[in-house]
């Protein structure tokens, strides 16, 4: 990214029809989480073979419901079970992602 965005700024965006090209895959999938676009999220955060993208993945499947499989995939990312509300951890991914 040429520019550091913050999060609002990225939360911004969300009016718009698609993520900036430009951006790498995991800010890309949190831009449809934030959208509300899951299965565009979880194709991106499915292919993510790191510990970003297993928190990604994790996130996406407490949005779902699906608490067993958000913990393995906790487990995968190296982190405990969030239990921050659903919006504080799409945040709190996000700026990690904008930070890094």
């Amino acid at each position: 990214m040429s520019q550091q965005l913050t999060y609002e700024e990225f939360e911004s965006t969300f009016t718009e029809d698609r993520p900036e090209s430009a951006w790498p895959d995991a800010l890309r999938a949190l831009w449809f989480a934030g959208k509300d676009e899951w299965d565009a999220s979880h194709d991106i955060a499915q292919e993510m073979h790191t510990n970003l993208g297993s928190w990604i993945h994790a996130y996406l499947h407490r949005v779902e419901g699906d608490k067993f499989n958000a913990g393995y995939w906790y487990r995968m990312a190296g982190k405990p079970y969030c239990n921050l509300t659903l919006k504080e951890e799409l945040q709190q991914i996000t700026e990690f992602v904008l930070k890094n």
